[in-house]
């Protein structure tokens, strides 16, 4: 019998899986999050909208999926035009009715709110409140590894996760779009000097944040089925993540997107997975109060 106060032998292989379930859960969580990363982190536009347009991805990639019997991953990547040319059009009315006119943010959160409701009210309407998977090789079997259990349904969008994470890196620090991006942020008279314009490169990087959404819901999707107010129960993760990495920072998102893997992996482990949706919420609070800028921000 086991005695108040003796410490319960946790079993090591338990430990070991919590912990790599939490670094593919938060490379998954890194793909969904980096498109607000770019938004909120760089832009300063707070699109709140983002979970509504990654359920979108996820929707199409099932329709695709069902009826043609495409790969859901390859899917998405095909899509990517098509999301890139809904940024640049949700940023060209966001840009006309709020950023030129100076209105106040507050007034852009209700215009991105409007967005995620009327998206989720649409994908009611058409889908119904039933939820939806897709089928493919890789969704059910794993891989073992002595006492390491790696299911493929999580551990391909990790690998398509951290390409897209990397992709982004390159582009946002090797290319003139890229840099200028980063620029926009901090100096919009420097970059007009430089013969760019801040409202077609800002277009062109809230564009690039809503196509990552095609990719993200791609993945979504063949990690667990999904219905249309799924995107909601991400809201409070991106953000936490968004803070906790830095805002604007690339590898701080995926390292950020880590941590809360890993911590909401180990409290589902051990303490029941409704506990785990407290564990963003509590870590943004924390960030908030103790490191502001998060823990790769300038």
């Amino acid at each position: 019998m086991r005695h108040p106060g003796e410490l319960v032998d946790i079993p090591y292989d338990l430990l070991v899986n919590a912990l790599v379930a939490g670094l593919l859960l938060g490379a998954f969580y890194a793909a969904v999050t980096v498109g607000i990363s770019i938004s909120f982190g760089i832009l300063d536009i707070v699109n709140i909208a983002h979970p509504g347009f990654v359920i979108l991805g996820s929707y199409i990639a099932y329709i695709v999926n069902t009826r043609l019997g495409f790969d859901p991953i390859l899917v998405s990547i095909a899509m990517l035009p098509v999301f890139y040319a809904l940024g640049a059009v949700i940023y060209q009315v966001y840009h006309a009715s709020f950023e030129r006119r100076g209105q106040d943010s507050l007034r852009g959160l209700a215009f991105f709110f409007g967005l995620l409701f009327v998206t989720e009210v649409a994908l009611v309407l058409v889908f119904g409140v039933d939820y939806r998977y897709v089928h493919a090789a890789y969704i059910g079997p794993s891989i073992n590894i002595g006492i390491i259990d790696l299911p493929l349904r999580m551990l391909v969008p990790c690998l398509v996760s951290l390409a897209l994470i990397a992709g982004l890196q390159l582009f946002l620090t090797k290319t003139f779009i890229g840099r200028a991006i980063m620029a926009v942020a901090q100096d919009q008279l420097a970059l007009q000097l430089m013969a760019a314009s801040p409202t077609r490169i800002k277009r062109i990087a809230f564009a690039i944040s809503i196509a990552t959404a095609a990719i993200a819901g791609a993945l979504l999707i063949i990690i667990q089925p999904v219905e249309p107010s799924v995107g909601r129960e991400y809201i409070g993760r991106v953000f936490a993540i968004c803070v906790l990495g830095g805002l604007g920072s690339i590898p701080g998102t995926l390292i950020g997107a880590m941590m809360l893997g890993i911590l909401e992996s180990f409290t589902s482990t051990f303490y029941g997975p409704s506990w785990a949706p407290a564990v963003a919420f509590g870590v943004l609070l924390l960030v908030i109060a103790f490191r502001p800028s998060g823990l790769f921000g300038r």
